[in-house]
This record gives structure tokens, sequence and C-alpha cells, in this order.
């Protein structure tokens, strides 16, 4: 233990004396974590849609001022033709065109039935089919007032339901306290993995590596000591994201910490194990940069933070087996915000357990190499 604890002295010494790291141990996660909430949002706001109101009349009006009052939508109008409104498409001026052709009063309150044109720029899919859903749900409720006025009676009516919807574990449908956790998770990751390879590999180029291997010290004490004090900032950082989010995004915290602090515990020992075995196959820190922002993009980007990971093609869910990043992610929402307990998220820890056991494993076969 003596062994053990000066290296870990050693160590801290080491990593507080480096101006370059402690910033990205510090003051990184903070900026990265207040800005990417709320950069990271997949609510559509600020839409801008072209009318062009063919009809002139009050009920097209009253259309109109539906799609105004709500606060997702940016009108203007359009005195051309819809062509000259699809060109602003084009030029990307306007995110939709909404079309009232001439007579549409008339046959709305005549024929019972009228056209209404919808225009969207869909290169976005996703943001395509939220403008797509908000504008159903405007024109239903203009439906359904003019449905009032065409039957009087329709409100009397025997069979009429009410309908309430009632969001659990998000109830105000708050995408930053959805997307927090998630990004929480990548800052912890970059602690664990990414520094520790970057330390263990700056040591190479240095040299300082070698006169430690040829020094009585055990192999398992140096790695103890090289990756603790990683795994106790990594936790420090996890515990200094959730105070910034409780204070400052109101994030609730539905399940125990202990469970929360326990799991990220046995995450931390993979992205250590990754960290370590990084630096067991590269010779300078471009290399293992590069590698790390290579498997850190993958993993982010089939990890489930930004769209389902039960999405994905079949062949890509298998993959995501070996990602740890989905599941720190998946139980972190669940502990969070459903407020599971850890028997709820044991699946996830299991398979990190046997994912730590099999990269340390890894990482300690190449170091044999080196040494």
């Amino acid at each position: 233990m003596r062994t053990i604890s000066y290296i870990l002295r050693k160590e801290f010494t080491q990593i507080f004396r480096n101006k370059t790291m402690l910033p990205i141990i510090f003051l990184v996660p903070v900026i990265q974590l207040v800005v990417l909430v709320f950069a990271a949002n997949m609510e559509l706001k600020n839409i801008d849609v072209t009318v062009v109101d063919r009809d002139k009349s009050l009920t097209s009006q009253r259309l109109v001022a539906k799609f105004s009052g709500s606060p997702y939508y940016n009108v203007s109008f359009s005195e051309g033709s819809v062509d000259k409104a699809v060109d602003d498409l084009y030029a990307d001026q306007s995110d939709m065109v909404l079309h009232i052709p001439q007579h549409f009063e008339r046959d709305l309150y005549i024929q019972k039935q009228a056209d209404l044109q919808v225009l969207i720029n869909a290169i976005n899919n996703t943001s395509a089919s939220l403008m797509n859903g908000y504008t159903q749900s405007i024109v239903m409720d203009f439906n359904s007032d003019v449905m009032l006025e065409v039957i009087p009676g329709q409100p009397q009516l025997s069979n009429q339901f009410d309908v309430e919807s009632s969001f659990w574990f998000n109830p105000e449908l708050n995408y930053k306290i959805y997307m927090l956790p998630g990004i929480l998770v990548i800052l912890v990751t970059v602690i664990g993995m990414f520094l520790t390879a970057l330390n263990i590999v700056r040591e190479k180029e240095l040299g300082t590596i070698e006169q430690i291997n040829v020094t009585p010290i055990r192999k398992h004490h140096l790695l103890i000591g090289k990756l603790v004090p990683f795994w106790i900032i990594a936790m420090f950082e996890l515990a200094f994201g959730l105070t910034i989010g409780y204070v400052f995004f109101h994030l609730p915290i539905e399940g125990s910490l202990i469970t929360l602090f326990g799991f990220g515990s046995i995450y931390l020992l993979v992205a250590l194990g990754i960290g370590l075995f990084l630096s067991t196959v590269t010779d300078n820190q471009q290399q293992v940069m590069f590698l790390s922002y290579f498997f850190m993009l993958t993993f982010i980007l089939m990890s489930g933070i930004f769209t389902p990971a039960d999405s994905m093609p079949q062949w890509a869910q298998i993959v995501n087996y070996i990602n740890p990043f989905y599941y720190f992610i998946r139980a972190i929402r669940m502990i969070l915000l459903k407020g599971s307990e850890f028997i709820h998220v044991l699946p996830e820890a299991l398979s990190l357990l046997t994912y730590a056991l099999v990269i340390f494993s890894l990482a300690l076969w190449r170091y044999r190499k080196t040494v």
C-alpha cells in the first residue's frame, strides 16, 4: 500500500502541476455542460412559415392567426404566387409554405370540406416531422372551432369523450433534463478514458515510463497508481455535473444517488480500461488522440443520446453491445428521471463488469510487452 500511496501522490502532484490538464478537467466540462444542454435541443422553435392567402376571407385570417399565436412560428406573407413562396424554400429563407386557396371559406362552410396546402422543407427529416405535427395540431384545433360553429349542438352529444394526457417522468416535456444526463456521461468519459490514455502516453514520450519500468515497482502497483486518480477525478466530475444540473436546470433526481454513483464507478472501470488499452497500442499523443476521437465519436452517435438506440437497424443494435456509452446513458436516465432502483439496471451493470474484465485483460496483456 505504501508503494501505491507514493505513486498516487506523484500522480496527483503531476496532474495539478500540468497547466494544460487542469482547465480540461475542471473548466471545459462546466462550459460544455452549460452550452451543450442548450445547443443539443430537439425542440423546434422559430419556424419561418410563408403564408399565401388567396382567399382573403375572415376564416382564412382566423387560421393564420392560429399560426401567428403559436410560439413556434414566425409568420410572413407572400403577395405573389405559390411558386414565389416555393422559391423562398429553395433559398432557405422559409421552412414552410402555407397555401390557402380561393373559396376556402365557402367550401368549408357550404361543402363541409376545404383544401389546404402545406409545403415543408424536409432536408432534416426530424425537423420536418415536428413541423408537420405542429401544423396538424393547429389545423385540427381550427377545424374543431369551425365544427362547433357548423354544428352548434355538438358539445351536448352524449358520446363525447374528454381526453386528458399525462406524461410520466418528464411531465413538462423539458428536453434539457433528457439531454443533460447523456452529456454528463460524455464529460465523465473524457476524464476517465481520454485523459488516462494521454497521461500514460505522455510518460512514454518523456521517457519516464521506461525509468519506472526498471524499478522494483510491480506492474499492478503502477497501474493502480495511474488509474485511481482519474477515477477519483471523474467521480468528482459526475457529482459536480449533477450539482450544476440540479441548481441551474432543475434536473430531477428521483432515484438513489448511491445507486447512481455505484453504477458510475463500475462504468468508469470500463472507461479507464479503454484508456489504458489505447495507451498500450499507441506511441505518442497524436496517435492516442486520433484513436480516442474515433471511438468517442462512434460510441456517442450510437449511444442513444440524441435518438433512441432501439430505432437503429438490428445489426447496429448488436454492434452496440460493445458501446459502454449505451449502458451508462440508459442507466443514468432511468435512475435520475424514473427513479429506477439498482435491480432495474442490474443487466447493464453486469454487462459493464464483464466489459471491464475483458478490456483490462487486453490492456494488461498489451502492457506486458512494454515492460
